[in-house]
C-alpha cells in the first residue's frame, strides 16, 4: 500500500484480493474505496470527505492517469485497477456470498440476470434499490439490519461518488461482518441497459473519460472541468510532500 495524492492505494491486484480474503476471514466489517479521478479531487478539496476515504481498508486506483502521473513524480510503475475490473473478478471467482445495493430496480434485475449467467449461485443472492435520499437521510440501523441478516462477504454499493463512500462509511459501524466496496458505474456496465465502458483502443490510450463525456456530456463535462482546474493544486500539493518521503 503507498500514499500519493492523500489517498492510501493499493495497486497490486493479487494483495487486493488476499486483503479481501483476510477481511473475510476476520469476519470484521470493512470498505474499499474506488479512487477514480473525482475522488481524486474531492479528497484534495474536501478534508471531510479525505477523512472518509482514509477511514477505508485501502483504495483501488480507478484512474488510468494516477499511475502516469506517479511515474513522472517518483520514477515508480503502477497500473489502475477500475471498478469494473475488480467486480468482475471477484464475481468470476464464485467464492463469496455477495450483497447488491444502489442505483435502480429496473438496473438491478438486468444485472441479476447477467451475472446469473457468470455465476448460477447469484441467482439467490440479494438486490436491493437504495430509497432515493441524501446521504444523511439513509436509515443506516435499519440497513444494516437486513444486510447482516443476510451476512453476505461481499457488498457492493453503487451510488456514485462522493455519495458511494460517505453512505460505507456511516453503514459500516453497524455491520457485523463483511467488505463493503464502492463500484460506482459498474452496475450499469453489467446491466447491458445504460453505460457502456470505452473501446479497448480507447481505455489503452487513457481516453476512457473522452468516451464517458461523450456518453453523458452535461453530467461529465462540467465533472472533468472541476478536475482540470483542481488538478495543478493537487499536483503542487504532492511536489511539496515529495522531499520528505
Amino acid at each position: 500500500m503507498e500514499k500519493y495524492f492523500n489517498i492510501r492505494y493499493e495497486f497490486d491486484k493479487a494483495v487486493v484480493q488476499e486483503r479481501i480474503a483476510e477481511q473475510v476471514e476476520t469476519a470484521e466489517a470493512g470498505y474499499i474505496c474506488v479512487a477514480d479521478a473525482n475522488i481524486l479531487q474531492q479528497v484534495h478539496n474536501d478534508l471531510g470527505y479525505r477523512e472518509v476515504v482514509d477511514g477505508a481498508m485501502f483504495s483501488i486506483c480507478d484512474s488510468s492517469w494516477v499511475p502516469i502521473f506517479v511515474k513522472r513524480l517518483y520514477g515508480v510503475k503502477h497500473e489502475h485497477y477500475c471498478g469494473s475490473m475488480i467486480f468482475k473478478d471477484i464475481i468470476e471467482m464464485r467464492r463469496y456470498r455477495q450483497f447488491f445495493m444502489g442505483t435502480s430496480t429496473e438496473v438491478l434485475t438486468a444485472l441479476k440476470k447477467n451475472l446469473v449467467e457468470m455465476d448460477p449461485a447469484i441467482e439467490n443472492m440479494t438486490f436491493y434499490e437504495l430509497p432515493f435520499c441524501k446521504v444523511e437521510e439513509f436509515d443506516y440501523s435499519a440497513i444494516a439490519e437486513m444486510v447482516n441478516r443476510d451476512n453476505p462477504d461481499i457488498i457492493w454499493v453503487a451510488l456514485g461518488a462522493p455519495k458511494q463512500e460517505i453512505f460505507m462509511s456511516k453503514l459500516n459501524p453497524y455491520l457485523k461482518r463483511g467488505v463493503q466496496i464502492a463500484v460506482g458505474a459498474a452496475f450499469k456496465f453489467y446491466s447491458g441497459l445504460e453505460e457502456k465502458r470505452a473501446p479497448a483502443w480507447m481505455r489503452r490510450m487513457h481516453l476512457e473519460f473522452v468516451y464517458r463525456i461523450w456518453a453523458e456530456p452535461k453530467k461529465q463535462w462540467a465533472r472533468c472541468k472541476q478536475i482540470i482546474c483542481t488538478l495543478p493544486g493537487i499536483i503542487r500539493e504532492e511536489k511539496s510532500t515529495r522531499s520528505v518521503r
